[in-house]
């Protein structure tokens, strides 16, 4: 890899003896992992090899999976850097928190704090790119959680509605990248000298509005996938002084470096954040600081009645449909209360009433999409099949690998010798369910969504 004068001059002066192997190790092969969904039933019963576990993060492997398997399809595994594992784990969202991750694109440790939280709480996962926030919301779709929202908003904006309001903060922030130099060989030619104080300089404006939506005694990590001070321990030495945080211990696994305090002001404290570094870490590089929160929230936030800008109040022909298809489809996981139930144009989500109102924010998905109201009918949508994880095996199809394959792909599928009656029916393979499907004399009718089709 053909690195930047500058650059290596710069790890030169701060590593040291250390540099030569830290430059080097930049051009070694990357190590691939993945994770298991918990959140799926028989979630560990996969096609994958699971002896080579990651040891800091719950149900983290080292390998590479598929985008074009039934297990990726279906939710129950995803793809993601060792070091990037390690970031929600530090967080460890405990089911009942509210949580925001700030910069959630793809959705990686979104999709992690989500199954942390048991479908108990909230997590806001923002990204402000709007093509950005719709690959989150695909990605968190996946994973089956019932209690995320996914908006697509400045920081700043959200600070306005979520005031004090949560537990726990994710901001993986935007940086200079240089952590990924290995993994990605062209993310070096965005970087130049004066590229990590740029980026220190947004961090820092992401997290002034962070600070604004964290509760009193809530905790904030803060990661960067970069090795440069500027925004790691600088910025660290950076809240330290401007609010009343405390630095709280990581645990450090084998090949985990502590942070440098002389790489900012010298505080002894800034051992406490931890180095990922390529030359002694199998997983790129990444920086990890996980600070309490002592002061006061800023003017907590409080429920407000709903204003129905975006959303209106569902109708009773409309309610009438909702409950026809959850009592002809028999799971204990559709028993949504009626007053958790919002409309947004003709799509039915469930969102918590006890939820902040966020009609102010730009978002791409308020809750868990249900489905939608066609012409007098109910059409379940693809969120809710994989948000559904057990019902009566007469509301379940079993297809085969093959079927699978062909309506992934967007065919039809024929059933021989059917002598169920025409419906809804959730479509299982392999005892894992992966969309909704309506059977019509004896043909499966194909509602797999045409902007998630694939050849398997």
């Amino acid at each position: 890899m053909d690195l930047p004068k500058e650059f290596i001059e710069k790890y030169q002066k701060l590593l040291g003896d250390e540099a030569e192997a830290f430059l080097a190790s930049l051009d070694e092969k990357s190590v691939i992992g993945f994770r298991l969904n918990p959140l799926k039933r028989h979630y560990k019963d996969v096609d994958y090899d699971l002896t080579a576990s990651v040891p800091f993060a719950q149900d983290g492997f080292i390998g590479k999976v598929s985008g074009r398997s039934l297990e990726h399809q279906a939710g129950y595994v995803y793809s993601q850097d060792l070091s990037a594992m390690y970031v929600a784990a530090v967080a460890n969202a405990q089911p009942g928190d509210k949580v925001l991750d700030l910069c959630a694109a793809p959705g990686g440790k979104s999709t992690q704090l989500a199954e942390q939280l048991n479908n108990q709480g909230l997590l806001v996962s923002n990204e402000i790119n709007t093509k950005r926030a719709k690959i989150l919301a695909e990605n968190m779709e996946r994973i089956g959680a019932k209690n995320v929202i996914i908006t697509n908003e400045s920081p700043d904006n959200l600070a306005k509605v979520f005031k004090g309001y949560f537990d726990k903060i994710v901001v993986d922030a935007p940086c200079s990248g240089e952590g990924m130099f290995r993994k990605d060989h062209s993310a070096v030619k965005y970087w130049h000298k004066d590229y990590p104080a740029e980026c220190a300089h947004r961090q820092k404006l992401i997290l002034e509005e962070a600070m604004k939506m964290l509760k009193t005694g809530g905790e904030l990590v803060y990661s960067t996938c970069t090795f440069a001070p500027e925004e790691d321990e600088q910025i660290v030495a950076w809240l330290l002084e401007n609010y009343d945080l405390t630095l709280e211990p990581i645990t450090k696994y084998d090949g985990m470096d502590s942070g440098r305090p002389e790489f900012a002001d010298g505080n002894e404290d800034l051992t406490k954040t931890i180095r990922l570094m390529p030359h002694h870490f199998e997983g790129e590089g990444q920086f990890l600081a996980k600070l309490k929160f002592n002061g006061e929230a800023v003017s907590v936030a409080k429920k407000k009645a709903k204003k129905k800008k975006k959303s209106k109040t569902i109708s009773a022909d409309e309610l009438d449909l909702w409950h026809k298809f959850v009592s002809d489809f028999s799971s204990q996981e559709l028993n949504f209360a009626d007053q958790d139930l919002r409309i947004n144009g003709d799509y039915l989500y469930y969102y918590n009433k006890d939820w902040l109102d966020i009609n102010k924010l730009k978002y791409v998905r308020p809750g868990l999409m249900l489905g939608t109201f066609k012409k007098n009918r109910f059409e379940p949508s693809y969120a809710l099949a994989l948000a559904v994880q057990e019902a009566a095996e007469e509301n379940v199809i079993e297809l085969s690998k093959d079927q699978w394959a062909e309506y992934v792909a967007g065919n039809i599928i024929f059933l021989s010798g059917n002598t169920r009656k025409n419906g809804w029916y959730l479509l299982r393979c392999e005892e894992k369910n992966f969309a909704f499907g309506k059977l019509v004399n004896g043909t499966i009718k194909n509602f797999f969504p045409k902007g998630l089709r694939f050849q398997a």
